[in-house]
């Protein structure tokens, strides 16, 4: 730590160690000097140990187990044993010690007779000696690291990191189940594994465990739900016809043999649970009236109370449980007595206890009776299922029923169940319910369960241990219990009134938590044990009467305990005979209150033998010491070896003679020991360890702690003194037995963690006050809770580290922030409701007329005060502490360097907490502001106007503003609030003055100021989303102060009142953006009438990305521009009749649908193309219906204002027809195609949707018909009928086709004559004459294109202007993209990144330029964002729409051949109106001059002779068939294949037969010149250029190299490149020959055609004819006649010399 004082504080200032004995004013402490400062103090019988800082440990006093004893008390030794370990607590019993160390291990020394030290085979251990906790329940078993000890007399016990309890030792305060002591190995204490142990404290006899309630976090624990002794089941559930028995009454045999000493135990089975279930025996007893007589009325009162009190608590004496002659009924059980029933007794009770169990067992499945008929009390249904839950199993059970859910909601009636005359067992049962027990406890307990607010723990510990009782009786349904107890049942948060609160959520790991039981088990004969009786206890119990008080601490001192509390409050109980309890109450065997003065409040305790230590603050913040126990004389000191008879003499005459105190007092010298951190007790000795004050750093950390203490117990003073009686106000009663009022309870039950609240009050306060009243309650108890929890957090830093890094303000400063933000607005809300006016009467009625609480609670200090002034100054009053959070904090700062990084921290916070004081008193002047306008507002208007979050900023009631051309009487008042402008108006005259109002948002109000030089005017123009209108202020300044205000609260509200900026007036001049996000519900009628717009606005318009919503359930969602869906977007519109949605997913322009877009029907048809204004227009597919539906097809093509019109093809995929050709109006209207999936063909004329007119028919197998139509496939008229013979019919037909045709005519067998034939080839049909020429196909996909590049029609416009077109359709993209980028691969976002950039596309082209542009249209058409590439995707699925499928018919080849030639002229057109300067089609791009220029000798006179290297002919196909080929090749080879059916099959059979022969056979056969016969061959593995022979039987072995190279031209895809591998072909067969040759050689065709024959043979290219079709029919033009043409005319010959050779 940096401090300004250059000298550390080291051990002279730190952890300085005073002691003494007693407390009367003669005392002195004595100062111990140590090397260094002392960390903690443990205190035994003679003897003590220190931990100093550093690690170390002394030992000091009487210790008899070292060797070197030395008899009179020795000084302070140091524990060599433990040098080189880093002791980080230590612990001391009555004669032995502990150490932890620094890694959880343990070490003991001492006394070791009774097995404390955990080491066996010692009767006494001198040096600290390691002991090990090993976890048996793990594989491989693990060593428990320890976090602390505590130590008795004959016990001891660790809690380890995994926060359980171990013990070893002697004695039933171990809480283990073992019949034989000592314990020497430690052991696991398994009542309470599975919970989190918080602090454990060892009194001589008993032990004491602070254990956190089950929350949440503790969910993951593993439940124990086996008995680790005998392995049975810890909990039985048993499942009757209506209602569940969940029991925890697990007997163990193995644990329970109770020793000759321990008989006085009871038995474990009793000491579970706090009251009995109806189902033991015990209860039977007293409850039967037939039996056992009535109480005797003579008894002491007190016998009644304790009796209550130990049934209450599960444990029965033998006075109690046997039949009264055996108690002789005169026993009077005073508060010092504790009798205990004989060993006989108890095992009479046992046997009685397992008789009963044995006649349950008999008699299972009867109802459990709980109330006898003789009583008198009504038995109806819901009683008894009342009395059942609130008697038997106890409030706790009943009220987490109650909040378990709503079906089981109850009003269980908790005191008027015991009548006067009822038995006197029954009373004892329901003792506790009375009212006194009501009155006393109630408040602090609110029968809550003793576990967290939070129900979800109780399920997930299975009703576990508290819960469920000895033998719980549920009467509620098993199917209930079991849907209640499921995990996914969410609980409600509940405020910390009187109940456990959950903690802000954050909150939870970082601070402490108060949400805490106390569990105490051992000996008990004191009462030290605190559950109201004095027997002993073998296992772990709850204190029940803890269980709501925030215990954060426990201590023990021999035989008593005591408990303190985060409200600074010590709760004791146990051995009162010195007066070491604090108080004189008696029985002393429950925790009772300390008697300490009016602002005392406690932060440290300790108890020793006879005394408890107290350490507190008082007024001031200095810590002062209280003493309460014996006093101790001077000569008790000087002779501790007095006999123990006369010491017990000594003592009884003490007492008589009263030398011990009756309450705490106060040790006068306490002031002088400087700022005590801690306190400790043992024996009759007292220590306090002190720091002295260095840079007055200690005292602010001490201010600091004792400001946030007492700021927390005034939090709780408010709670319990005002908020609860103004909540139970008024008789707790439901209407009826209705829904409504059990959700109302359980919403008190969940809010206030008590019962419900009275009606009276909410109907006081109306629905939307008592919301806000619940809302501000349920915020003040999150706030008080968090407040606990830090004061908690501060006190232990004070104990323990005491510096700055623990200080948990500084690293979690948001959460006491927002918790205070979130709490001062909900005062304001309920401010500005008046929920404060109406709290006055309800207030009057419980304060009375003079409410000097009020006043001193609120600090108020006015004369007269109204009511509702002081509630709203006791509600505000915490938020005053934030001051008190900087303040003490710029107190620290002032102890640190200003360099430092500490000074840092606490600067930052101590700002943080100054500005938000500061903000929330501008919050609570604006929510008075906003109050008093309210009472002064007239008219009907408060009630729709007045909202909880709506503060007031300005108003014009001054006439400050008017409205511009208002009329002559009209009246028009502006009102600006935080969240709308509101304009009221009304009429002068009128004696309501403001008939209407209209209501502004701020977030869409624009406001502009109008320039005063033209009008004059000071005027702000006011835009709305659907007003505009002008405001004229009366003044340049009231023009500023509006402008300023407006635009401030505009701001505001659009920062989402998140960051309250500087409210009005504080000289912040804040400009809102005119572009912003925002909701908008539009009133006026027109297309937008209701609907409400979420999204983003510029200047009153939606204006970019936003959701708009209609009242008929249509959502659209997408881009706006001006106020109109524009851009990409997607509208829901719901078809009401098909209860399905229509989907529009596209492009919108001015509010319609306009571009691309796919619109998805109801009906299940969904279209995909172009729109404009909402219809389908242009290029578009429609599918209808699915395949198993009436009407399944597929129409694409080109749509006019929602109808087909132009050119289309539609695919009937029910009837297996495809149309190709033209529309009208939604009919086939025109010249079209047809083909059937039975190889029909139609070519011809539609009218009106049939075919009608001249057309061709031709059937699979050649039957062709020409002639007139009437209908589809009807023929009607003049024509000619041509067999697949050749024979044909001329004349007049009538019929349908495939049907029988009617005939008129004449009959011709041509082929008879030769002269015939010439005729005949005159005849030959020739397709393709009636169909749409391909120029006329897809128009609309190229026209949408060039409108994508900005032109009216194919090739009028600018180019610079489609480039830059591109650029921002690819720019758009991009940015769609990014909000989706799954649409893109990777590869395509990079080439979408290289086309943004425009290539040069004016120039010259050279070479280089037409390379670039070939890259950049194979980019372009690869990416369908581009133009080029969303036109080739179009005309590809057109392409296989027309071809595919039914399509694949071999009569449109020709057709299919045309479209893609047709395709690449059009494509070709906008390459050259983007790229200007490229040549037409056929034109020439020279060679670059300089190479032409090197290849000429400068000399030589033949050069020009020598004709010039030919430059690069520009072609579409060149250019633009490597795009476009690729994609459409299925459809059309397969075209091909059909065509080239019959040819091919020939061609086929004749190679599979030649390809049996041998090479040298086959070359032979070919006549192949023997000089090209190959003489040897490469082996497939060779060794370096091995060779084998050519022999008479080798096969496929000749020419390989080139057979292979052939063989690749079925990989290819365009013309060029199958030419390219035919190249390669020939050049293998010239490389191989010239080998042979070993020389140059020039072919004749004589020589090559056998060759190049006999490789196309062995390459067995299956569909040879297709390829050379294709070839033929997409060559370029300009290679026929070269090289590359001989070549495939060489190929070709090949093919038809092979389908004609005669094979011999």
């Amino acid at each position: 730590m940096e401090r300004k004082s250059s000298g550390d504080d080291g051990a002279g200032e730190r952890g300085l160690l005073h002691t003494w004995k007693g407390y009367s004013y003669s005392v002195t402490p004595e100062r111990l000097l140590l090397r260094g400062p002392v960390l903690q103090v443990a205190l035994g019988t003679r003897h003590g140990v220190l931990l100093v800082e550093g690690g170390q440990v002394y030992s000091f006093g009487e210790l008899p187990w070292k060797q070197s004893h030395v008899p009179e008390p020795a000084k302070p030794t140091l524990e060599s044993a433990l040098s080189g370990q880093r002791v980080v607590a230590v612990a001391a019993g009555s004669f032995h010690s502990g150490a932890v160390t620094e890694d959880g291990g343990v070490h003991m020394w001492g006394d070791n007779a009774a097995g404390q030290c955990g080491l066996s085979g010692l009767s006494t251990v001198p040096n600290p000696t390691p002991v090990a906790l090993v976890d048996t329940d793990t594989t491989p078993t693990q060593t428990v690291p320890v976090l602390e000890l505590a130590c008795g007399e004959q016990h001891t016990l660790a809690l380890s990191a995994q926060r359980e309890v171990w013990a070893w030792g002697s004695g039933c305060q171990l809480g283990l189940n073992v019949a034989v002591f000592p314990v020497w190995k430690p052991q696991k204490v398994e009542h309470l594994a599975g919970r989190y142990v918080l602090q454990v404290a060892c009194g001589a006899s008993h032990s004491l465990a602070l254990v956190r309630c089950l929350g949440p976090q503790d969910i993951h624990r593993p439940p124990v739900d086996k008995c680790r002794q005998c392995n049975q089941l810890l909990f039985t559930m048993t499942d009757k016809e209506d209602h569940v028995i969940i029991s925890d009454a697990h007997y163990c045999p193995l644990s329970m043999e109770l020793t000759e000493d321990e008989v006085r135990l009871q038995a474990p089975a009793l000491t579970q649970g706090l009251k009995m279930s109806p189902s033991e025996p015990v209860l039977s007893s007293h409850t039967s009236t037939s039996n056992s007589p009535p109480p005797t009325r003579g008894v002491d009162p007190t016998q009644d109370s304790e009796k209550e009190s130990a049934l209450a608590n599960g444990a029965l004496t033998a006075a109690d449980s046997g039949p009264p002659a055996q108690s002789g009924g005169s026993v009077v059980l005073g508060v010092k007595s504790s009798p205990y029933p004989d060993e006989q007794a108890v095992k009479d009770y046992l046997k009685k206890l397992s008789e009963a169990e044995q006649m349950d067992k008999a008699t299972a499945g009867g109802t459990h009776t709980l109330l006898p008929s003789a009583g008198g009390l009504t038995s109806s249904t819901l009683n008894s299922l009342v009395a059942s839950c609130a008697s038997a199993v106890g409030d706790r059970v009943a009220s987490t029923y109650e909040a378990l859910s709503l079906k089981k909601m109850m009003n269980y009636l908790p005191s008027g169940v015991a009548k006067a005359g009822g038995p006197a067992g029954l009373t004892s049962v329901v003792g506790d319910n009375t009212a006194e027990r009501v009155r006393l406890e109630d408040s602090m307990q609110a029968k809550k369960s003793s576990s967290t607010g939070d129900i979800r723990e109780e399920e997930a510990e299975g009703l576990r241990r508290r819960l469920s009782l000895p033998g719980l009786l549920s009467q509620v349904s098993p199917r209930l219990l079991r849907k209640a107890c499921r995990p996914r049942m969410r609980a409600v948060a509940l405020t910390p009134l009187g109940g456990p609160v959950p903690e802000v959520p954050e909150a939870q790991e970082v601070f402490p938590t108060l949400q805490t039981e106390v569990w105490s088990w051992g000996h008990g004969e004191h009462g030290q044990l605190g559950h109201g009786d004095s027997l002993a206890r073998v296992r772990p119990l709850c204190i029940k009467s803890l269980n709501s008080k925030e215990v954060v601490r426990v201590a023990a001192g021999a035989h008593h305990s005591l408990a303190l509390t985060a409200q600074s409050q010590v709760f004791s109980w146990g051995s009162n005979s010195f007066g070491q309890l604090g108080h004189m109450e008696s029985p002393s065997t429950v925790p009772r209150l300390a008697k300490l003065s009016e602002g005392i409040r406690v932060w440290d305790m300790s108890a020793g033998e006879r005394h408890t230590l107290l350490l507190a603050d008082g007024d001031c913040f200095r810590p002062i010491i209280y003493y309460s126990g014996q006093q101790v004389k001077e000569e008790a000191e000087e002779s501790p070896a007095k006999e123990l008879g006369q010491q017990e003499e000594e003592e009884e005459e003490e007492q008589r003679a009263g030398s011990y105190t009756q309450q705490p007092v106060l040790l006068p010298f306490c002031m002088d020991l400087g700022y005590v951190s801690n306190v400790f007790a043992g024996s009759q000795r007292c220590v306090a360890l002190s720091d002295m004050n260095v840079m007055g750093f200690i005292a602010g950390l001490h201010e600091l702690a004792s400001a946030e203490r007492k700021f927390y117990c005034k939090m709780c003073n408010i709670k319990t003194q005002i908020i609860r009686p103004l909540l139970e106000m008024g008789k707790i009663t439901f209407k009826g037995n209705s829904l409504s009022s059990l959700v109302f309870a359980s919403t008190e039950m969940f809010l206030f963690g008590r019962r419900p609240s009275p009606e009276a009050l909410s109907s006081a306060l109306g629905q939307t006050a008592t919301g806000l009243l619940h809302t501000l309650i349920r915020r003040f108890g999150l706030l008080c809770h968090l407040t606990g929890q830090h004061a908690a957090s501060l006190t232990a830093n004070l104990r323990r580290v005491r510096d700055v890094n623990s200080l948990l303000v500084l690293d979690n400063a948001s959460i006491f922030l927002d918790s205070y933000t979130e709490y001062c607005s909900a005062v304001g809300n309920f401010q500005v409701m008046g929920g404060f006016q109406t709290l006055t009467k309800p207030s009057l009625d419980f304060f009375g007329k003079s409410p000097e609480l009020l006043m001193k609670l609120s600090e108020c200090s006015e004369e007269n005060p109204a009511t509702a002034d002081l509630l709203v100054a006791l509600f505000y009053l915490p938020t005053r502490h934030l001051h008190e959070y900087g303040r003490l904090l710029l107190k620290l700062v002032t102890c640190f360097e200003v360099c430092s990084n500490d000074y840092q921290r606490l600067q930052d916070s101590c700002s943080k907490f100054e500005a938000l004081a500061l903000q929330l008193k501008r919050k609570r002047k604006d929510a008075d502001y906003t109050f008093h306008f309210w009472k002064s507002f007239p008219g009907k208007m408060t009630d729709s106007l007045r909202k909880p979050q709506r503060r007031l900023i300005c108003e014009s009631s001054n006439k400050a503003l008017m409205l511009q051309n208002a009329g002559r009487f009209s009246v028009n008042w502006f009102i600006v609030f935080n969240d709308a402008l509101v304009h009221a108006q009304g009429v002068a005259p009128c004696k309501n003055l403001f008939s209407s109002h209209h209501v502004f948002p701020l977030t869409t109000l624009w406001v502009e100021p109008i320039p005063e030089e033209n009008t004059g005017l000071h005027g702000l123009k006011m835009i709305t989303p659907e007003e505009t209108f002008t405001l004229l202020a009366s003044s340049p300044m009231e023009k500023t102060k509006w402008l300023r205000s407006i635009n401030q609260a505009v701001e505001q509200a659009l920062s989402a009142a998140a960051q309250d900026s500087a409210s009005v007036g504080s000289g912040q001049k804040l400009e809102p953006p005119v572009p912003r996000t925002a909701s908008y519900t539009f009133y006026k009628d027109g297309r937008l009438k209701e609907a409400k717009y979420e999204g983003r606005w510029l200047a009153g318009k939606p204006n970019g990305r936003g959701v708009l919503k209609w009242p008929d359930g249509r959502i659209y969602t997408g881009a706006f521009k001006n106020g109109l869906e524009d851009g990409f977007g997607e509208l829901l519109a719901p078809n009401k009749t098909l209860n399905k949605n229509d989907q529009y997913l596209g492009h919108w322009k001015d509010g319609k649908m306009h571009g691309l877009g796919t619109y998805r029907y109801a009906s299940g048809e969904v279209y995909d193309g172009s729109f404009q204004d909402s219809m389908r227009h242009g290029h578009g597919m429609l599918r209808s219906g699915k395949l198993n539906t009436s009407s399944p097809s597929v129409f694409i093509g080109q749509w006019l204002q929602d109808k087909k019109t132009g050119y289309g093809v539609f695919d009937d995929i029910t009837k297996g027809e495809k149309y190709m050709g033209m529309w009208q109006d939604h009919l086939r209207q025109g010249t079209a195609v047809v083909v059937t999936q039975f190889g029909l063909y139609y070519e011809g004329a539609f009218r009106d949707n049939k075919m009608m007119g001249t057309g061709i028919l031709l059937s699979d197998d050649d039957t062709t018909y020409e002639g007139e139509f009437s209908d589809d496939w009807t023929l009607n008229g003049k024509g000619t009928l041509t067999m697949a013979n050749s024979d044909y019919l001329e004349g007049s037909f009538n019929g349908e086709w495939g049907s029988g045709l009617k005939v008129t005519g004449s009959y011709f067998k041509p082929h008879l004559f030769e002269a015939d034939k010439d005729k005949d080839k005159t005849r030959a049909v020739k397709l393709g004459r009636l169909c749409v020429c391909a120029e006329d196909k897809w128009q609309a996909v190229f026209e949408e294109c060039w409108s994508q590049l900005g032109c009216e029609a194919a090739g009028r416009g600018e180019s610079w202007k489609a480039w830059e077109n591109i650029a921002v359709a690819l720019a758009t993209s991009r940015q769609h993209i990014r909000d989706s980028p799954e649409m893109l691969s990777r590869s395509h976002s990079r080439t979408l990144e290289s086309l943004e950039v425009i290539p040069p596309h004016e120039g010259p082209i050279t070479m280089e330029r037409y390379h670039s542009i070939r890259l950049y249209l194979l980019k372009a058409c690869d990416i369908p964002l581009h133009p080029l590439g969303r036109l080739l995707e179009t005309l590809v699925a057109v392409y296989r729409m027309t071809y595919v499928g039914v399509g694949a018919n071999r009569r449109l080849l020709p057709q299919a051949v045309n479209e893609i030639k047709s395709y690449l002229n059009r494509i070709f057109q906008i390459v050259r109106f983007l790229f200007r300067d490229l040549p037409e089609e056929g034109g020439l791009i020279p060679e670059p001059a300089t190479s032409l220029q090197d290849k000429k000798e400068p000399g030589s006179t033949d050069a020009p002779l020598e004709s010039p290297k030919p430059g690069r002919v520009v072609s579409s196909s060149a250019l633009l068939l490597p795009v476009l080929l690729p994609r459409l090749y299925p459809p059309l080879f397969t075209l091909y294949a059909l065509d080239k059916e019959r040819e091919d099959d020939v061609y086929w059979d004749c190679v599979l037969r030649l390809n049996k022969q041998p090479d040298l056979a086959l070359l032979a056969f070919l006549g192949v010149q023997q000089k090209f016969w190959p003489v040897s061959f490469p082996v497939s593995m060779p060794a370096l250029g091995e060779k084998q022979q050519v022999l008479s039987s080798t096969k496929d072995a000749c020419f390989a190299s080139a057979v292979e190279t052939l063989q690749q031209i079925s990989t290819t895809f365009t013309p060029s490149d199958k030419l390219q591998v035919i190249q390669l072909t020939f050049e293998e067969i010239t490389q191989e020959v010239q080998s042979l040759l070993k020389q140059d050689f020039l072919w004749s065709m004589d020589d090559l055609f056998p060759v190049f024959l006999y490789v196309v043979l062995r390459a067995r290219i299956r569909n040879l004819g297709s390829e050379v079709s294709l070839i033929e029919d997409l060559m370029d033009p300009c290679v026929q006649h070269g090289e590359h043409g001989i070549m495939f005319t060489t190929l070709k010959a090949c093919y038809y010399q092979i389908q004609h050779e005669k094979i011999t």
